[in-house]
């Protein structure tokens, strides 16, 4: 029987027809899951450029209401703290002159009995009495003695005198000294929250430049001011924050040029003749309340539940406010806020 040779293997190797696997380096590895993971990155968060997207108009503005309403109301504090400040200088005005004439009856005394003393130690009283002593019948003796003794006791009536006018002094200037240490602590008080308060307004000021530019947020009078003319006192008063449209907010002013909000309502209502302090709160205390449906040109609308914001109607559903730092004083819709209350000055 024949034999066959074996069938030799082939030389084609055995991967053949397949993909030649050859090994990779470890760092291709790390680089492949790297950017992987970058790609996911990127999906979930809409891209590279979103991660560094400026905020919008809204959320800026949103901001800066949101930062107004915090500081607003330290801004009307500082103008009741203001206004307390100046009745309380006048307090001490008028107790320094209660206290000029008294001090000077106080020198006088001092005087008088700084002499006493003196002629005491100089011994001339002494010298009286032995004078006295040395001669005369005892009916003039007793007469002396007589004369001696009042003198005494003026001298003890003068030292007492003295002595009652210093108390009374020192009564009157005790709660002086101390309204005096006051008035220096919250004068010292305001220039540092002025400080703090001039700085926060720069930083929402940047915050408006950022969405608006220079040109401001739209127009300023979008309906007639008033609306209608309520006549006396309080058209004096509306026509008068109507023509101030356009002028800059500046906290803590009362005119002529610029205003807050409770400074605004006392500009214009101190034209007809009626006085309101610079404080809503304080303004709100001092007007009687009047219903929505009563309001007419010239009333006062108050906002928020602390009071921290006033601005005057003028009728149509409009209203006349100085709004905040960064935008003049303009018109805006009455509902366009929080309506605490309303008032009617005069």
């Amino acid at each position: 029987m024949a034999h066959h040779a074996p069938r030799s293997m082939s030389t084609r190797p055995a991967h053949a027809g397949r993909r030649t696997i050859v090994p990779r380096p470890r760092w291709f590895h790390l680089s492949t899951a790297l950017a992987a993971f970058l790609g996911f990155a990127v999906a979930l968060t809409g891209g590279a450029t979103a991660v560094h997207a400026e905020p919008s108009i809204a959320e800026i503005e949103k901001q800066i209401d949101e930062d107004w309403n915090k500081l607003e109301p330290i801004i009307e504090k500082h103008n009741a703290t203001r206004q307390d400040l100046a009745v309380r200088r006048r307090q001490a005005a008028a107790l320094a002159q209660q206290i000029e004439p008294l001090q000077l009856q106080v020198d006088l005394a001092m005087n008088k009995v700084s002499a006493l003393a003196v002629r005491a130690y100089k011994g001339e009283n002494t010298s009286a009495l032995n004078a006295m002593l040395a001669g005369g019948s005892p009916t003039v003796l007793v007469n002396q003695l007589e004369i001696l003794d009042q003198f005494a006791k003026r001298q003890q009536a003068d030292i007492q005198a003295v002595v009652d006018l210093k108390r009374k002094l020192s009564a009157k200037k005790e709660p002086l000294d101390a309204l005096v240490v006051q008035l220096t602590r919250t004068e010292a008080e305001l220039a540092a929250k002025k400080k703090q308060i001039n700085a926060e307004i720069d930083r929402l000021q940047k915050l408006r430049i950022q969405v608006y530019g220079n040109g401001g947020g739209g127009p300023l009078r979008p309906a007639p001011c008033p609306a209608t003319y309520p006549g006396g006192r309080a058209g004096i008063a509306v026509k008068f924050a109507c023509a101030q449209i356009g002028k800059p907010y500046v906290w803590g002013a009362e005119g002529p040029n610029s205003y807050d909000c409770s400074g605004l309502m006392l500009a214009a209502w101190a034209k007809a003749g009626v006085s309101l302090p610079h404080n809503a709160a304080a303004q709100r205390r001092s007007v009687p309340s009047v219903s929505r449906a009563e309001l007419r040109p010239g009333d006062l609308v108050f906002y928020y539940s602390d009071l921290h914001h006033v601005g005057m109607y003028v009728g149509d559903g409009w209203l006349v406010h100085a709004s905040q730092a960064g935008e003049p004083v303009k018109m805006k819709r009455v509902d366009n806020g929080p309506i605490h209350s309303y008032g009617r000055p005069g």
